[in-house]
């Protein structure tokens, strides 16, 4: 499978909600997000369907969320285990992660 590029990520705001979403074939994977304030984004989960797994979207959709928290000033809450895990992993994006 392609490598995914996050700008190739969709991302949907509505009433104090959001998500990122990649589809391959009809297949969706859904990072969903809840909205505290203009400073502050909740992770809330990761779904990565099955044919989707090992694809690297769910790397993609949080790199995605990063990079519009750096764009936008907000920080990202890591509630969902899997964007957690994702930040372990990249001490470079501390800056946009509120951890306490």
């Amino acid at each position: 499978m392609a490598t995914i590029d996050p700008k190739d990520i969709k991302r949907e705001d509505l009433d104090g909600r959001g998500r990122y979403t990649w589809d391959l074939d009809g297949v969706e994977a859904e990072l969903a997000y809840t909205i505290t304030s203009p400073k502050l984004r909740i992770a809330d989960h990761t779904v990565v369907p099955d044919p989707l797994r090992g694809s690297g979207v769910g790397h993609a959709m949080v790199e995605r969320f990063v990079a519009d928290a750096k764009e936008e000033g907000f920080k990202i809450l890591p509630l969902c285990p899997f964007v957690n895990a994702e930040r372990a992993k990249h001490p470079d994006w501390a800056d946009y992660f509120e951890t306490n």
